[in-house]
């Protein structure tokens, strides 16, 4: 068979592998069928409705009815991206080759050994560590270096490509932005600059004059009409900071938390917004001091509340920046709705997990602490303290065990998304007023929201309780998560409805082996068609091909000579 026929019945095999997998991975969220969840209808009805989004005239056929079933808030949740930089790669480090190094000095007398047996011994030594140690080390720095590459564009591919499927309101990043917080400024610069200009371009950071600190007389950040000024947030990154961004309450500093808010926001800030009621009955229902005030309806809202929760256990390294987020979830707490009022729904954003039991998620309880001599501060934690925890459920949504607390003691209606544990979880932590113990006894109770469901808790009178997402990380070993977060408003009980979904695109080997088969293919179609231009022109092409490898195999000791029929004859 002639080369040229060889890489044409090759291609036939190959390019359709490559057109169909390429046409995946470009269209993941479309093949598995991801959508943000809608309020009537189930999965189906809502992928239908996100395709009709895409039509040409999207504008202009969507049906009041289909406007209608569109959640008003969709929030793009994203988990520990985790870049990496200089410190994964070992070169940089180590130094290349070092031992060589040390070698020379061997050889130049630079170092002392008590006889020249041991100098002879030392070199010897090194040169296997040069074999077993160096070249591996600079080859395994080279694999990392094209891992890191590709690793910022495998994350940039779920951002960009769900943003553009499923078209969310608003997105965010839950923490552990970049990979380590002990790198140094040089570095940070770097790895923020891949943030932005690589894994997550196209968005913005979301500027500190809309940051707010929380207080009674706010100013919204924005209304819930689908218009087009309000789209301006699809692109602002709500970014939450990270023990990796950060450190834990031990190692948190100034500078670190001042080189994180420059480039990546304010870590304790409130976001408000409104959804208009266009319906003048409706209105009329609202609570106005002089012409309704009976009412306990108020202008319906999603308050979105972004802490660092990385300093909320002691001991801390700076009491100042735990003070001042202590100050800031006081002022949360001050400026809340009442208990009793219905229309607002607090959406927390964190990064560490709350409290719960052994087995209930993949990460149990853990705390670590530094020694006495580096200040004995906390080192590390796989979730809040039970106290720390109490302090959102109680705190933050005013939820109490008491029956005779402000509403009963079901506090304010909300959600926390959350990451840190890269596994992801998804669970109810409730606290039950009727076992017949006294108030003082009841403790808080977490269940996977699953069997909270199956147990019929969430919604049951005496059980106050809020569920808590913790994200599945967007990381290529944790198959490159992303959740789907819908709300809409529910004006004839007056009350915030939502639905959260999962859209993962699978690990970075999928994305590897996609570009790497395309980047083959476009070689041989480049080949095939220099090739069969040179054979056009009346060069043999096999003569040539067959000629030069030949000379190959007569380095091996073999020959292989071209037969008149164009094949190996040896």
């Amino acid at each position: 068979m002639s080369v040229v026929a060889f890489l044409r019945h090759g291609l036939r095999l190959v390019v359709p592998l490559a057109v169909a997998i390429t046409i995946y991975l470009y269209l993941f969220p479309v093949f598995q069928g991801c959508a943000f969840p809608i309020e009537s209808g189930g999965g189906k009805d809502a992928y239908e409705l996100t395709k009709k989004l895409h039509w040409p005239a999207s504008k202009t056929s969507l049906t009041t009815e289909d406007r209608a079933k569109l959640a008003p808030f969709r929030l793009l949740a994203l988990g520990d991206p985790q870049l990496e930089g200089d410190t994964s790669i070992p070169t940089n480090y180590l130094g290349t080759f070092p031992h060589i190094k040390t070698i020379g000095r061997h050889i130049t007398f630079q170092t002392s050994h008590d006889s020249l047996r041991e100098r002879v011994r030392q070199i010897f030594h090194d040169i296997v560590d040069v074999v077993f140690e160096d070249t591996f080390y600079f080859l395994e720095s080279q694999r990392k270096r094209i891992d890191l590459f590709g690793n910022d564009f495998y994350l940039a591919h779920i951002y960009r490509t769900l943003h553009w499927w499923s078209v969310p309101t608003h997105v965010t990043v839950l923490g552990d932005l970049l990979g380590s917080q002990w790198i140094d400024d040089a570095e940070f610069n770097r790895r923020s600059r891949r943030f932005w200009n690589r894994s997550f371009k196209g968005s913005e950071r979301l500027p500190d004059e809309l940051a707010m600190f929380p207080q009674h007389d706010y100013t919204l950040s924005g209304f819930l009409d689908g218009s087009e000024e309000e789209k301006i947030w699809a692109k602002r990154l709500l970014n939450v900071v990270g023990n990796h961004d950060v450190g834990y309450a031990g190692d948190l500093t100034e500078e670190r938390l001042e080189r994180f808010e420059r480039e990546f926001g304010k870590v304790n800030y409130e976001l408000r917004f409104e959804l208009p009621v266009a319906d003048a009955e409706k209105n009329a229902t609202i609570y106005d001091a002089d012409s309704n005030p009976d009412s306990n309806r108020i202008p319906p809202e999603l308050r979105i509340v972004v802490v660092n929760d990385m300093n909320l256990d002691t001991p801390a390294n700076s009491s100042a920046l735990q003070d001042a987020t202590y100050n800031f979830i006081n002022n949360v707490i001050q400026t809340s709705s009442s208990v009793d009022a219905n229309g607002h729904f607090t959406i927390i954003l964190t990064h560490i997990p709350l409290y719960k039991p052994e087995g209930i998620c993949v990460d149990s309880p853990f705390f670590d602490f530094h020694s006495k001599a580096d200040g004995g501060g906390l080192k590390e934690q796989n979730q809040l303290s039970a106290d720390a925890s109490k302090g959102f459920l109680e705190g933050m949504w005013g939820m109490s065990p008491r029956t005779n607390a402000a509403g009963g003691g079901n506090g304010r209606p909300g959600l926390m998304l959350n990451g840190h544990d890269h596994e992801g979880c998804d669970t109810y932590h409730f606290v039950n007023q009727t076992n017949g113990t006294d108030a003082d006894q009841r403790s808080w109770e977490v269940a996977r929201w699953a069997d909270a469901q199956a147990r019929g808790i969430p919604g049951s009178e005496g059980i106050p309780g809020r569920r808590e997402i913790t994200v599945r990380s967007m990381m290529g070993d944790f198959g490159g998560n992303a959740g789907l977060l819908s709300f809409w408003f529910d004006f004839e009980t007056w009350e915030w409805r939502y639905e959260y979904a999962e859209c993962p695109l699978g690990t970075q080997h999928f994305w590897w082996f996609v570009h790497i088969v395309d980047f083959i293919v476009i070689v041989l179609l480049a080949a095939y068609a220099v090739l069969t231009v040179l054979v056009e022109k009346g060069v043999d092409v096999d003569a040539h091909f067959y000629r030069g490898v030949s000379q190959l195999f007569n380095r091996r000791g073999r020959v292989i000579v071209p037969a008149t029929n164009g094949k190996p004859r040896q």
